[in-house]
């Protein structure tokens, strides 16, 4: 499938954390997430993606492509990391903030999070449905980025989880309050409090991935679930529409929720912190792994 990139309006803007393009016959807009460093929620990241969608809500859902105007149906969220959807929160901050008591920070990150989930959350106030794509390994903040998302996708092997728990913290940015509406209380809590990895072909039994797609077949999975939905789109985004009203999670809400992470993150002991040490290194391992495996292949 080819992609074509706006030059006029929407993604006329260069990231440096995002690529952005358009498919203007399907009308799916590509947000890929494309980092130098270590692929996980920094604040450089959460400022782009803020940035990025606050064009589509200005640009009322529309692109302009050689004078013509087209509606975006579909919002994809994927990465363009070999093995890497994201690696989950920016944990090198947290440890700095949380042994400095730099309460006011941490809550700036949260809040930073939640104002990039909510809109997703709500499909940017649009009549738009939002896939999250998972080709890599999806973790903690980056696992929330994607179930925020209408539809997730998700190739054969890739692994989702919340490993905070292993250094006595949770996930706070909405993984709780996505989960326990999509699969029920008792099963969310037993994903955050586990800390256990789950493939995809797991978390598709389990109710929480809604497409498995073969390793490699990602983007054909995508297209093949807009060209099925395309067919009933109106009885699609009116389920869509029922599901949010009656499972509504309000801005509110998660702000309560990053105030609890804060206040746990704040209890950590140095015992803790130095387990969060260790999956600092495995953050920076994992990337620096995966690279050598897409230069190898």
């Amino acid at each position: 499938m080819e992609l074509i990139s706006d030059t006029k309006t929407l993604l006329d803007t260069k990231y440096s954390q995002l690529k952005t393009s358009f498919n203007a016959e399907h009308g799916v807009l590509w947000t890929q997430l494309d980092q130098d460093d270590i692929p996980c929620v920094t604040e450089k990241l959460l400022h782009e993606l803020q940035q990025h969608q606050d064009a589509i809500e200005n640009s009322g859902g529309k692109v302009w492509i050689d004078g013509q105007m087209h509606d975006i149906r579909y919002a994809v969220l994927s990465s363009l990391k070999p093995g890497i959807f994201n690696l989950g929160g920016q944990l090198s901050l947290f440890r700095d903030l949380i042994r400095s008591k730099n309460r006011a920070a941490l809550m700036h990150y949260g809040t930073e999070c939640i104002n990039v989930q909510f809109p997703r959350l709500n499909r940017f106030y649009l009549p738009i449905t939002t896939i999250g794509l998972v080709q890599g390994d999806a973790l903690g903040g980056g696992f929330e980025g994607v179930l925020v998302c209408d539809v997730i996708v998700a190739e054969k092997g890739c692994q989702m989880g919340f490993p905070e728990i292993l250094f006595n913290l949770f996930p706070g940015m909405g993984a709780y309050n996505v989960l326990a509406r999509k699969v029920g209380s008792a099963l969310a809590e037993k994903m955050l409090l586990s800390g256990k990895m789950y493939t995809a072909e797991e978390l598709h039994e389990m109710g929480v991935v809604d497409v498995l797609a073969e390793p490699g077949k990602g983007v054909d999975a995508v297209y093949e679930y807009v060209r099925k939905s395309e067919r009933r789109a109106n009885g699609f985004r009116a389920v869509q529409q029922v599901r949010q009203r009656c499972n509504q999670i309000t801005y509110e809400e998660l702000m309560d929720v990053i105030r609890i992470w804060v206040d746990s993150a704040l209890r950590l002991t140095e015992r803790d912190l130095k387990v969060m040490d260790r999956f600092v290194r495995s953050q920076e391992k994992a990337f620096l792994q995966c690279q050598q495996e897409y230069l190898i292949a």
